[in-house]
């Protein structure tokens, strides 16, 4: 099973400290050891809010953009990890040894896979999945 790991974090008090150095080195540790364990899939940290924006759908055709920071939002995610684990509790057990500091969290959310939807999705549906996972993996040599 595929699991997302999503750290959240409330951005205005994370500016006011500075990365202590280690907190890096913990990380990339942290990091390699998913690998090592052959679990690693994908993972990432984001810039700041205020490299970003967020759009609003409401009744009109067209979304409201709103550039970042997004000061209204209290937490926002920070980053990600994509792990292939046999279930739940394993994702926890990795999540569990992430190197954070107080106030951050980490949301452990499973991945659908598409046999999630069989039976429920019309079966062109299904087979235009399959056609776009196949054509994504060979554009980015997956």
């Amino acid at each position: 099973m595929r699991f997302m790991l999503v750290l959240t974090y409330d951005e205005a008090a994370a500016a006011d400290r500075t990365p202590d150095p280690a907190v890096f080195e913990e990380m990339g540790r942290f990091n390699q050891a998913m690998v090592d364990a052959g679990v690693l899939l994908a993972g990432e940290g984001l810039a700041p809010s205020s490299q970003g924006a967020i759009l609003e759908y409401g009744t009109g055709e067209e979304p409201t953009v709103t550039d970042g920071p997004f000061t209204e939002v209290k937490e926002l995610i920070g980053g990600f990890w994509i792990l292939q684990v046999d279930g739940l509790d394993d994702a926890v057990g990795w999540a569990r040894r992430a190197p954070f500091y107080e106030g951050e969290h980490i949301q452990v959310r499973r991945i659908f896979d598409p046999e999630d939807f069989a039976g429920v999705a019309p079966p062109e549906v299904m087979e235009a999945e399959e056609r776009m996972r196949a054509q994504t993996e060979q554009q980015h040599g997956g």
